[in-house]
């Protein structure tokens, strides 16, 4: 019935627009398909926002964002006692788990989906459509938006912000501002890099000496050469999340249908780990928590059952915390040498008939996969974890590989020739694309200027149309060396954010560089109101 009747309302809606007018709504990102018609339907304290059990939250959304933004007040019903003016939520089984209708006409507003995502996205629409393309009067307390058919769905099921916090702690508040600009442009996965040489920033109760030494460190390199810097801050660097802390942020994506996605790093970029556990690392070393950035210092060493052991114990406390189904193990710039130098190891490699340090790489990767799938998880990495020649560092005869990785595994591309992601695609592997050429957000904008960034696609141009679909999606990362302050963070990520945004979301054919620059001075409004510090337009298109 409840079909029946959306049915009949659409066509009487487009039915309705006989002039299109030459209004454009600006929306980021862009929605797929979107029909302007003639008229307005007023918001005002009369307007009932009608919702049963399942729709009750974002009901509410709306009308706290309504009182919040623009003082007018309408009314929760959970009955529809009016036949005009009202807020209504429909279901529609047939769309898509994330995809919503919007139907604004001169008398009401349905908002359709199959689930409750799908309402939040269109609300964020919604909000958009009333805070830029609105008409708000203050005496009379109403808010006029235009007639319009919006029909949405994204074209990326991951679409990705990654924040690095092992390198310079950032704190709840920030987060909680990042997952706030997230929801708004419809992204859906917070990746969290919780763990890195120079922090350990995640409580871990049965090793608590991660957080009470792997969480400091004595100073931090700084200076305009950068990875060359020989200055230091001469100031300690710590911060960690309880997992009460983690559980809130949790909580506080949840409501705004964001996953979050931890990354344990392993077996490298394990420094501070070792510098709490010595015995953990390969060469047997007591360190410190490293004050300069860059590759580590020490890796683990996987030839040891009880350094195997305390990975599945810090997993198992993850995985408890966590809800997401993916975990993210890092597995990117291995130093092989430690291996090489390490007698354990070699022993340990050729009981296993290892042949390279990648061989163990994967023979490693491939034991943590089968533990977290054990547990209904999946595990992620960085597209070294196939064995892949990389780095300058790495002897080519160490990354030839025999062994090969485990198919379930999730594949984050992120550097090297596009061919290592198109060659994984078509073996059946999932992809999620973060060329760092393209999506690296502590690039400056002269590297990376904002037309670039819009101007990705996941999609490897030379992947066969039948393997499309193994790119799930995109990420763009906030890597945080030389990232210290938020200031620094802000002027970074906004912009960029939202053409990351819109890459995940929009088809290519409904892309357009001039419209979105449009839209994104309605976002800079909003930006300024909540104190958010963005690049201004001279900078992100600087050549």
């Amino acid at each position: 019935m409840k079909t029946k009747y959306l049915v009949i309302l659409s066509c009487v809606l487009i039915a309705s627009i006989q002039n299109m007018t030459t209004q454009e709504l600006y929306i980021t990102p862009q929605p797929q398909k979107l029909i302007l018609g003639n008229g307005t339907f007023k918001i005002n304290s009369e307007t009932q926002i009608v919702f049963d059990n399942d729709s009750k939250t974002v009901a509410k959304t709306i009308k706290d964002y309504l009182k919040n933004d623009f003082n007018v007040l309408p009314k929760l019903s959970a009955h529809q006692s009016l036949k005009s003016n009202t807020i209504t939520f429909q279901v529609d089984k047939n769309l898509s788990d994330e995809a919503y209708e919007l139907l604004i006409s001169e008398d009401k507003i349905i908002i359709c989906a199959k689930s409750n995502t799908g309402w939040f996205y269109a609300v964020q629409t919604l909000k958009q459509i009333c805070s830029y393309n609105a008409y708000y009067s203050k005496y009379e307390k109403y808010i006029k938006i235009p007639s319009v058919k919006i029909i949405d769905a994204p074209r990326f099921k991951w679409r990705s912000f990654m924040l690095d916090e092992a390198r310079h702690f950032k704190g709840m508040q920030q987060v909680k501002m990042l997952l706030d600009e997230m929801a708004f442009l419809k992204m859906n996965i917070f990746h969290w890099h919780l763990v890195d040489d120079q922090g350990w920033r995640i409580e871990i109760k049965k090793y608590p000496k991660l957080t009470a030494i792997g969480s400091k460190r004595k100073s931090t390199q700084i200076g305009p050469l950068q990875w060359d810097s020989p200055i230091q801050s001469a100031e300690p660097h710590e911060g960690f999340y309880t997992q009460v802390e983690i559980k809130e942020i949790i909580a506080y994506a949840k409501e705004r249908h964001i996953t979050v996605v931890p990354e344990i790093e392993m077996p490298g970029h394990s420094t501070a780990a070792i510098a709490a556990y010595p015995r953990l690392g390969t060469s047997g070393k007591e360190i410190e928590v490293p004050i300069k950035f860059g590759v580590s210092k020490d890796v683990y060493n996987v030839s040891d059952q009880k350094v195997i052991q305390f990975l599945t114990d810090v997993l198992d406390e993850v995985m408890a915390l966590f809800p997401s189904k993916v975990i993210h193990i890092g597995g990117d710039e291995v130093k092989y040498n430690h291996w090489k130098s390490s007698a354990a190891v070699q022993k340990y490699m050729k009981a296993n008939n290892l042949a390279t340090p990648a061989d163990l790489q994967v023979y490693f990767t491939n034991n943590i996969s089968k533990y977290l799938q054990s547990k209904g998880r999946r595990m992620m990495g960085w597209n070294e974890i196939m064995g892949h020649n990389l780095h300058h560092y790495q002897d080519k005869k160490d990354t030839k590989t025999t062994q090969k990785l485990a198919q379930e595994s999730i594949i984050h591309f992120w550097k090297g020739d596009v061919d290592l992601a198109t060659t994984a695609a078509s073996n059946g592997y999932e992809i999620v694309n973060s060329l760092h050429t393209f999506t690296y957000l502590d690039y400056s904008y002269k590297n990376l200027p904002l037309l670039k960034a819009y101007s990705f696609d996941p999609i490897p141009k030379k992947l066969d149309q039948k393997y499309h679909d193994k790119v799930i999606g995109l990420g763009c990362q906030m890597w945080g060396e030389w990232i210290p302050t938020n200031g620094n963070m802000h002027y970074r990520v906004f912009p960029r954010i939202a053409a990351y945004a819109e890459v995940g979301w929009t088809v290519k054919t409904n892309k357009n560089f001039s419209h979105f620059k449009i839209s994104l001075k309605n976002l800079q409004k909003r930006w300024t109101a909540k104190e958010i510090y963005f690049a201004p337009e001279e900078i992100v298109e600087k050549k």
